[in-house]
């Protein structure tokens, strides 16, 4: 299985890059991108579910620190699912993967301010050129620009806070149990919040509709199957080596959002776009050398 760990986060990456674009799809078809949230997480429950099921063994259920910890990240996991389609609908897949690829930056700043990490120069450096990037990448600068509203900005960015707070969450579980019960009740608290908040007529909907088998797709390769080979095969991979395969997540979902849903971009949004990617990834290596 450890020879197989860095395939398996490759294939996670992957994975929610499709994710992103089959949710571009979904939204640009009229679905509300909370409903598109709700099905993403909810059919990755049924998933974690069945991985606890299989191995129940030291699940850690009994303590109250996991649930405390996870249902965290479960607002993490709501947060980021739903913050990401947000994005998508007000403005693209691929300024939104990115913007939510900065979720590194939020984690260094959640650190410096709890004592975790301490800054130092290249840090907020790599801070600054994130920033810097952000800026082209959504042309913010440009009075009237139709790239990307400034709800899809914060939504994008939000969307990389809400990842902190789940990685967070699930770092602090882990030590009290396993991490499929960890899973189970992070989606559990996401299903409850997003059935609660979406549009109920719509969410019922979606059963009746030709439109189930991407949200099922959706399901499965969004949250389901790429979460259980993400952890699973973050177990055997150096954290170098994870922090340059998960561009592959920004990138997946870019391309798709060019080739599948015609989206475009400037060349100034790449160079911002290349910018963040290249900056974040040096910062997560270095970071965990």
């Amino acid at each position: 299985m450890a020879r197989f760990s860095t395939t398996f986060v490759v294939l996670a990456a992957l994975f929610w890059g499709l994710a992103g674009g089959i949710g571009g799809m979904l939204i640009a078809d009229g679905w509300d991108p909370l409903v598109v949230s709700f099905y993403r997480g909810a059919i990755g429950l049924l998933f974690v579910l069945a991985w606890l099921v299989l191995s129940p063994h030291g699940s850690g259920l009994a303590s109250h620190r996991l649930w405390f910890w996870s249902v965290i990240a479960g607002l993490g996991v709501a947060g980021n699912f739903t913050f990401y389609f947000v994005s998508i609908d007000q403005g693209s897949v691929a300024v939104a993967a990115t913007l939510m690829y900065c979720a590194p930056v939020f984690v260094f700043l959640v650190s410096f301010a709890i004592g975790l990490e301490r800054p130092t120069l290249l840090k907020w450096a790599a801070i600054v050129m994130v920033m810097l990037g952000i800026v082209l990448l959504t042309r913010i600068y440009e009075v009237g620009a139709d790239s990307v509203t400034p709800l899809g900005v914060a939504a994008g960015l939000l969307a990389g806070l809400s990842y902190a707070t789940f990685i967070f969450g699930f770092k602090y579980a882990a030590p009290y149990g396993s991490p499929q019960a960890i899973l189970v009740v992070a989606f559990a608290t996401f299903s409850a919040i997003l059935v609660w908040l979406g549009d109920a007529d719509q969410t019922l909907s979606v059963l009746s509709t030709s439109s189930w088998p991407l949200f099922a797709v959706l399901g499965v390769v969004g949250a389901g199957v790429s979460f259980i080979l993400y952890v699973v095969g973050l177990n055997d991979t150096l954290p170098a080596v994870a922090a340059i395969v998960a561009m592959v997540e920004p990138v997946t979902a870019s391309l798709f959002g060019v080739v599948v849903l015609s989206e475009s971009l400037t060349a100034i949004q790449l160079v911002g776009m290349g910018l963040i990617l290249v900056t974040v990834t040096t910062l997560s290596v270095s970071s965990s050398a």
